[in-house]
């Protein structure tokens, strides 16, 4: 018989396990896979790596349950965001203990909800499941949602079909049956520089730019005042906005180019892709245009930056109500960032919940933690899968 873990053991060593690796987006998250796969080899997984182009990065896919029938997946992500600027009262990445609070990086946003789920690896093989539990771990989750991409490609390309998929994003562990979707885009104004006191002469890039912004703006003025609404978003309406802006040399000097970095947040009712789109359409069509009539060197580039799917489960689907009873909760809720969930909803044909263990208040910041009592509600969650799962 196994005997269960509990927070102030196999899975405290789990996520201490985890924290050590430095395993933010921009560097390489094999070491981190290595020692997962490991942990999966020990309790009779089986195991896919799915490597990524550059073979740098890697997403696993764990099975543990017999692999002819549909199951249900735990999803998370190995990446967290940078610490650099970041004043923190201990190393980040050491699991450090203060008054039942867990720090590090990572341990909220999601190193904490992978650690049940892998600390609970031997319950699992020792359950005798009649249906698989899938733990599923991607890569560059946090620049974009690009490492499942190919992880869900896979489980397709394998015939698998999933009853549901729970993404472990902190929500407190309360159900989260929608997030909004987004688009985002660089746009690159190139214009004709030339000396401040000859502005005629130039096209500056950097007013064709703030032209676009305020389009943007307005755009988002109009969503908020007239768009749909969804009163379970804290912003109950589709959002845009331009956010980055890097134009122009010297006071002097007419701008030759400016880049703008702007994103459209999506509640279901609208398409952030489409909306995106109608202001690429403006910049391309209209600013780039009367920008070519001037000088046919001069225009608009576009490059797409992060696109991803919202999600929207019905919260009577069984699903939501599965994940409710697993919770021991009723209620439900939407979230406006973005999850992986979406994209196994839209790419899988998986239905997916949000729910796991810490807040997002406390993800990306200084002092990120976990609570104790959070990883055990969350060991509870994963244990009353098991048993359904039976």
């Amino acid at each position: 018989m196994v005997t269960p873990v509990t927070a102030s053991q196999a899975l405290i060593e789990t996520l201490d396990r985890l924290v050590a690796f430095d395993s933010v987006s921009a560097s390489s998250n094999l070491a981190l896979v290595d020692s997962v796969e490991a942990l999966a080899r020990a309790s009779g997984a089986e195991i896919d790596r799915v490597p990524s182009e550059t073979g740098e990065k890697a997403a696993l896919w764990i099975t543990l349950g017999p692999r002819d029938v549909p199951g249900y997946v735990l999803s998370g992500h190995s990446d967290v965001v940078p610490v650099a600027g970041q004043a923190w009262s201990s190393d980040p990445f050491r699991l450090t203990e203060r008054d039942g609070r867990l720090y590090g990086r990572g341990t909220s946003d999601m190193k904490g909800f992978v650690a049940v789920c892998l600390a609970l690896m031997p319950e699992m093989a020792a359950a005798g499941l009649a249906r698989p539990i899938h733990i599923a771990l991607s890569y560059d989750e946090e620049v974009g949602c690009l490492g499942v991409r190919p992880l869900i490609a896979r489980m397709r390309a394998r015939g698998l079909r999933p009853l549901g998929c729970f993404v472990g994003e902190p929500t407190e562990m309360g159900v989260v049956v929608g997030h909004k979707g987004k688009s985002a885009v660089r746009l690159t104004f190139r214009g004709r520089a030339c000396h401040s006191a000859m502005a005629p002469q130039g096209i500056n890039a950097v007013e064709y730019a703030a032209r676009f912004i305020d389009h943007v703006r307005l755009s988002a003025e109009g969503l908020a005042r007239d768009g749909a609404r969804d009163p379970l978003y804290d912003v109950p309406h589709t959002t845009g906005l331009c956010s980055v802006v890097r134009g122009g040399t010297a006071l002097n000097i007419v701008p030759e180019t400016c880049a703008v970095e702007f994103e459209y947040r999506a509640i279901a009712a609208d398409d952030a892709g489409a909306l995106a789109g109608a202001a690429i359409a403006y910049a391309t069509e209209v600013l780039g245009a009367e920008m070519r009539a001037r000088d046919p060197a001069c225009g608009v580039t576009v490059e797409p930056l992060v696109d991803y799917p919202g999600l929207e489960l019905d919260p009577g689907a069984d699903l939501a109500r599965l994940a409710k009873r697993l919770a021991g909760r009723d209620d439900h809720a939407k979230v406006s960032y973005g999850t992986e969930a979406g994209l196994f909803q839209a790419l899988g044909d998986v239905p997916a919940v949000v729910i796991g263990p810490g807040a997002m208040a406390r993800a990306h910041k200084a002092d990120e933690y976990v609570t104790r009592d959070e990883l055990e509600n969350c060991a509870a969650f994963v244990r009353r899968l098991i048993d359904v799962s039976r």
